[in-house]
C-alpha cells in the first residue's frame, strides 16, 4: 500500500469531515474527547526535529485537537523553571488547548520491595503533581513498578501502599493519580483492578491502554479483558494504534470492540491518541487513529 492509498483510506479523507473544522476535542455528553498523548511525535522530539514547546502548536495546528498529554521525559529538565513552564502554559492557552495530563517515567518504583525507596518513589513524583496542577491539567500518569518481586498479592499490596501515598499528596493538589498498563503486572487487568480496590481512593484510577497488555515474553494478556477490568477505574483512556488497513482500520486493536467497552462503562472523558507505529510517519499515524476515532463517535459506536 502506497502513502497515497493509505490517506485515502482514512476515514475522514474519504469523507471530507475534518475540512477547516475545529471539531476533533469537541464532544457532548454522550460521547468522548480526543486528545494527542506526546509520545506520539517520540521520534521527532529525541531527534531534535521538534520541542516540548512546540507541541500546543503542533496539536491544533496540525491536527486541530484541543487537548494533549504530556511526557515527562521531553521537559524534565525544565520543570523547576518557572519561566519555562510559563511560557508552555501560555502556549497552550494561546492555542485553546487543554493540558490534560502528565506522563510521568523515570522516577522510581511505586510498587518496589524496600519501603525506603518505595517513599523516595513517591516523593520524586510530587514535582510533576505540582506541574501538573499549575499546567490545569487532571492527572499524573504514573506506573504501578514492583521489580516483579513477592507473589502477585504481595506486590499489590506494595504498588497500592505506593500509589496511596502518592494519591493523598494528589489530593491536596485536586489532581488525580492514575496508572497504566505498562507492562510486568500492571498489564494484567485483573492485578491492576484489584490495586485500585485496596487503594480506595476517589482520585486514584486507571488510564486503560489498548496495546500494552505484554506481561513478559511469551505471555500476552487479552486486551479486550484487560481494558473491560481497568475501565471501572478509568480517568483517561489510551488508543493506542500502530498499522492500518486501506479502510482506515487499525490492525493490530479492533476500535469499534474497543471503544464500545470503554463508552458501555459509562466513560465520557478523554481519549488519548498514542500513535507508535513506524510504516507511516507520525504526522500521518496520528490522523489515521483521530480520523478512526472520529468516525466511531460519529456512528457511535
Amino acid at each position: 500500500m502506497t502513502r497515497r492509498q493509505f490517506l485515502q483510506g482514512t476515514a475522514l479523507a474519504a469523507t471530507g469531515l475534518a475540512a477547516g473544522c475545529s471539531y476533533f476535542g469537541k464532544t457532548d455528553q454522550r460521547s468522548f474527547k480526543i486528545s494527542l498523548a506526546e509520545w506520539s511525535y517520540h521520534k521527532a522530539l529525541f531527534g531534535k526535529k521538534m520541542t516540548h514547546m512546540d507541541f500546543p502548536v503542533v496539536a491544533r495546528r496540525t491536527h486541530d485537537i484541543d487537548g494533549i498529554e504530556l511526557v515527562n521525559q521531553f521537559f524534565k529538565d525544565q520543570v523547576g523553571d518557572q519561566g519555562y513552564m510559563k511560557e508552555f502554559l501560555n502556549r497552550s492557552q494561546g492555542e485553546g488547548v487543554r493540558n490534560v495530563l502528565i506522563m510521568c517515567d523515570g522516577e522510581g518504583a511505586l510498587g518496589d520491595p524496600d519501603p525506603a525507596k518505595r517513599r523516595q518513589a513517591v516523593q520524586n513524583h510530587h514535582k510533576w503533581a505540582d506541574a501538573a496542577k499549575f499546567l490545569g491539567c487532571h492527572s499524573i500518569r504514573v506506573n504501578a513498578e514492583t521489580h516483579d518481586t513477592g507473589s502477585f498479592e504481595e506486590q499489590q499490596k506494595r504498588a497500592a501502599d505506593g500509589l496511596a501515598a502518592l494519591s493523598d499528596y494528589c489530593a491536596g493538589l485536586r489532581l488525580n493519580c492514575i496508572v497504566e498498563n505498562h507492562g510486568h503486572l500492571s498489564s494484567n487487568g485483573k492485578w491492576l483492578a484489584g490495586v485500585m480496590r485496596l487503594v480506595d481512593k476517589k482520585n486514584c484510577g486507571t488510564l486503560p491502554d489498548f496495546g500494552n497488555f505484554n506481561i513478559r515474553p511469551g505471555e500476552v494478556y487479552d486486551r479486550y479483558l484487560g481494558v473491560q477490568e481497568m475501565m471501572p477505574f478509568a480517568k483517561a483512556v489510551s488508543a493506542k494504534s500502530y498499522d492500518f488497513d486501506t479502510n482506515g482500520l487499525c490492525v493490530e486493536t479492533d476500535y469499534r470492540k474497543m471503544m464500545k467497552i470503554v463508552l458501555d462503562a459509562g466513560y465520557r472523558g478523554w481519549v488519548g491518541i498514542e500513535y507508535e507505529g513506524g510504516r507511516y510517519p507520525e504526522k500521518d499515524g496520528i490522523d489515521a487513529t483521530r480520523d478512526l476515532l472520529i468516525r466511531l463517535r460519529i456512528e457511535g459506536v
